[in-house]
């Protein structure tokens, strides 16, 4: 049995639909209400990082594991992976960012995930780390603004990510969880070019054949935005990371998703045409 956590994000919840298709799969969810997977073969529990019953319950008969954790102040990378060894699980999957391996990049976010992924090298169980870059789903924040105002606010738009569709870093997490040969490894990913906020912005105008306009945010006004969604210290943590792509230090495209799976990354525009229904 292998065990998905993360299932209501964009990467837990295609890992435990792809799985699915090759047998049962077992789902971890803190709320199994909001599940987005509906396939019969994923056996969805209850579960919560920090209730130890519940993980002991959900990893019981489990031999691997898709881990997936977001908080920036518990450890819950080592309560799991702790549970994880003494239920008898072989081998943890664990998504990373890819900022992690980058010696340049020290915010709060990519140093909580630097533990984290100690805290999975020295749990016990073989290993493997996923360090993604950013999601081309974070666009998905602009559904609001493009939906009333056609609209595109960001900070540094000129500046180019290989930001990355979530399908492809669940297709390599599959690969890794069901074929031998990747325990102790890490793996950076990346899409297959570098693309701006603006030119994703002209790209998601195309797709919905409607006219969208960019307006660049400064600093102080992308502060502020992401003061109301996030605590200040994560908020700075984000603004940080912004200045590393300002600088260039996310356009690199890797080749490691061609590599793990046989073919191309995807574009942002097959994800935009693929997920135009969000924005229209």
């Amino acid at each position: 049995m292998i065990l998905v956590t993360g299932v209501t994000g964009a990467v837990g919840r295609e890992v435990a639909r792809l799985l699915a298709a090759a047998g049962p799969v077992r789902a971890l969810a803190r709320r199994p209400e909001r599940v987005p997977v509906t396939e019969r073969a994923v056996d969805v529990v209850q579960g919560d990082y920090d209730d130890r019953d519940s993980l002991d319950r959900a990893l019981r008969g489990v031999r691997a594991a898709f881990l997936v954790t977001n908080s920036p102040t518990e450890p819950h990378d080592a309560r799991f992976a702790t549970a994880a060894r003494e239920a008898g699980v072989r081998h943890l999957v664990k998504l990373s960012m890819a900022a992690v391996a980058e010696p340049d990049a020290d915010d709060l976010l990519v140093r909580v995930q630097r533990r984290n992924e100690q805290a999975i090298r020295e749990s016990g169980p073989a290993w493997t780390l996923l360090r993604a870059r950013t999601f081309m789903s974070n666009t998905l924040r602009w559904a609001g603004t493009i939906r009333s105002e056609g609209v595109v606010r960001a900070l540094y738009g000129t500046s180019p990510v290989a930001c990355v569709d979530p399908r492809d870093i669940a297709e390599v997490a599959v690969r890794v969880l069901t074929e031998p040969g990747h325990e102790g490894k890490a793996y950076s990913l990346s899409g297959p070019e570098g693309i701006s906020a603006a030119e994703q912005t002209a790209q998601l105008s195309e797709v919905l054949g409607r006219p969208l306009r960019f307006e660049e945010l400064t600093r102080e006004q992308a502060r502020a935005e992401l003061l109301r969604r996030h605590p200040e210290p994560v908020a700075e943590a984000f603004l940080r990371s912004a200045e590393r792509q300002r600088a260039g230090a996310k356009a690199h495209v890797l080749p490691t998703v061609p590599a793990l799976t046989g073919r191309a990354a995807r574009p942002f525009r097959a994800w935009a045409r693929d997920h135009a229904d969000a924005f229209a």
